[in-house]
C-alpha cells in the first residue's frame, strides 16, 4: 500500500511537470479570453464526447459532477490517465495548413473513505494557449512593408480535491475545490521594410494562482426493473483571480539599435465565469446507457484586458478593463454507451460502444465579432483488460473529430485521438488463506 500511495504522489509529480512543458494547441484562437477551453472529461467520457453530468458509475473517475464519486465502490481504488494526438487542418484564403501535436491530459483518481462517501483528486488542464502566425501588408501607395508577428505560449490547469456523499438513497451531492494556477506569454510585433522606421514590440503577460469551487447533485429514480434515470446538475462559482495584467512596448530604432520601453498594467484583471449545468442518463438493463448535458458559462458579465487608446495617468499606454470582449458560452452534449453483456464471457460482449455530439457557442469576440462555433462528433471503445490479477481494468480509446469555424474568419477542423487506461484495483479488499 505504502509503495502504491507514493507511486501515486509521484505520478502527480511528473504529470505537474509535463502539463507545466507541452503547449497543447497551435491554433490562432488561442490568443483571445484565456485560450482554447480544455475538455475535462477523463477517457471513459470522451467516446460520448464528455457526457458526464448525469453519469453515475462505480467503475470511473469523473470529476465534471463530484457527486459522482459516492458511486465509487468500497473496495477499490480507481485511477484513469489520458493522453491525445491530434491533427488539425487551418484553412483561410483558399490556403490550407496542417499541424499535429500530442501530450499527456490529465490524471486523476477516486476512492471510497466512509460508508456512501467518495474521495477524488487530480490533474487536469482548465485552457490552452499555443500560436505563431504573422501577416504582410504594403504601407500606403508605396513599396514599403509592414510585417506583423503573432506569437504566444501558455495555460492553466487545475490540481482538485473532491467529495462526493449519498445524503439519502438516490440522492448524492458533491464538491470540488481546486488549485488553479497558469501563465501566458504574448507578442505582436510589427516590423518594417524600411530600415528608418522603428520595429514596435507589444508583450503582454500574466501570472495566475487562485482557487476553483465547483459543486454538484445527482439524483437516481428506478422506473421499473429495466430503466434507471439519473439526474445532475453542476455549480461552479465564479470569482476574481486576483491576477495582474501587463503589458509592454518596446521601440527599438533599427539604425542604433537603441530601445525604449513603455509598460501598464490592469490590476486584477482576470475572472471565472458563473457555470451552470444540466444533465440526464437513462440506462436500460445495465446494457444501453444515453444521455445530455447542457452548460452556460456566464462570461458575457465579466471585463478583460485590452488597449482601448484611452490613455490616462494610470493608464499610460492604454491598457484597461473594458466589457464586450467575452460573451456567454453554451453547450449541448448527447451521447450513448452500449455493452452487450458485461457479465458475459465472450470478450466481444464486455466491450463498451460509445458515440457522441456537441455544439458549443464562442466565448470571446474578435473584432466586435462572435468568434468560432465548435461542432464535434466523437466514437470510442472501452476494453476490458484481463489478466491473472485484474479483470476490472479498461483501456478506452476514442476518435474525435472537432470543426471550429466563424464568419469572415479561419475554420479548423481537428481530428484526434483519445487514449485513457482506468486502473481499477481491489486495494481494501481483505484476502483470507485457507
Amino acid at each position: 500500500m505504502k509503495k502504491r500511495l507514493f507511486g501515486t504522489i509521484l505520478m502527480g509529480v511528473v504529470t505537474l511537470t509535463a502539463m507545466g512543458q507541452v503547449s497543447k494547441t497551435l491554433s490562432p484562437y488561442s490568443q483571445f479570453g484565456l485560450g482554447v477551453l480544455a475538455d475535462q472529461s477523463q477517457s471513459g467520457n470522451r467516446g460520448m464526447n464528455g457526457l458526464g453530468i448525469g453519469l453515475h458509475d462505480s467503475m470511473s473517475v469523473n470529476m465534471l459532477n463530484p457527486a459522482s464519486y459516492a458511486a465509487v465502490d468500497s473496495l477499490t481504488m480507481v485511477f484513469d490517465m489520458g493522453i491525445s494526438g491530434q491533427l488539425t487542418n487551418f484553412e483561410e484564403g483558399g490556403k490550407r495548413l496542417n499541424r499535429k501535436t500530442a501530450d499527456f491530459d490529465y490524471a486523476t483518481a477516486v476512492f471510497r473513505v466512509l460508508p456512501k462517501v467518495g474521495v477524488s483528486f487530480g490533474i487536469v488542464p482548465f485552457s490552452n494557449i499555443g500560436y505563431s502566425y504573422y501577416s504582410t501588408e504594403k504601407v500606403g501607395t508605396s513599396t514599403t512593408t509592414a510585417t506583423t508577428t503573432y506569437s504566444g505560449s501558455g495555460g492553466f490547469s487545475q490540481a482538485y480535491l473532491g467529495v462526493g456523499w449519498e445524503v439519502l438513497k438516490g440522492l448524492s451531492v458533491g464538491a470540488n475545490i481546486s488549485y488553479l494556477w497558469g501563465k501566458y506569454d504574448k507578442t505582436v510585433q510589427i516590423s518594417n521594410s524600411d530600415s528608418y522606421v522603428n520595429t514596435v514590440t507589444e508583450q503582454y503577460s500574466t501570472n495566475v494562482n487562485s482557487y476553483k469551487l465547483d459543486f454538484g447533485l445527482q439524483y437516481q429514480q428506478r422506473l421499473n426493473k429495466d430503466n434507471l434515470l439519473t439526474l445532475g446538475a453542476i455549480v461552479g462559482l465564479g470569482h476574481q483571480l486576483g491576477a495582474d495584467a501587463d503589458l509592454s512596448i518596446t521601440n527599438t530604432d533599427p539604425q542604433t539599435s537603441v530601445s525604449q520601453t513603455s509598460n501598464d498594467s490592469v490590476p486584477d484583471a482576470f475572472s471565472l465565469p458563473l457555470t451552470l449545468g444540466f444533465g440526464a442518463t437513462l440506462c436500460h438493463k445495465n446494457s444501453l446507457t444515453i444521455g445530455a448535458d447542457y452548460v452556460l458559462q456566464k462570461w458575457g458579465s465579466l471585463d478583460y484586458p485590452s488597449k482601448s487608446g484611452a490613455t490616462s495617468a494610470s493608464h499610460p499606454l492604454g491598457y484597461q478593463a473594458v466589457g464586450g470582449l467575452l460573451k456567454d458560452r453554451h453547450k449541448v452534449t448527447l451521447g450513448a454507451e452500449w455493452v452487450p453483456n458485461a457479465m458475459s464471457r465472450r470478450f466481444l460482449n464486455r466491450v463498451h460502444y460509445r458515440l457522441g455530439a456537441y455544439y458549443a457557442t464562442p466565448y470571446y469576440k474578435i473584432k466586435g465579432q462572435d468568434g468560432p462555433k465548435e461542432m464535434s462528433l466523437s466514437a470510442g471503445f472501452g476494453f476490458p483488460i484481463v489478466n491473472t490479477w485484474n479483470n476490472r481494468s479498461t483501456l478506452n480509446i476514442s476518435a474525435q473529430w472537432v470543426r471550429s469555424s466563424a464568419s469572415n474568419f479561419m475554420t479548423e477542423n481537428t481530428f484526434r485521438i483519445n487514449i485513457g487506461l482506468t486502473f481499477n484495483e481491489r486495494w481494501f479488499a481483505k484476502w483470507k488463506v485457507d
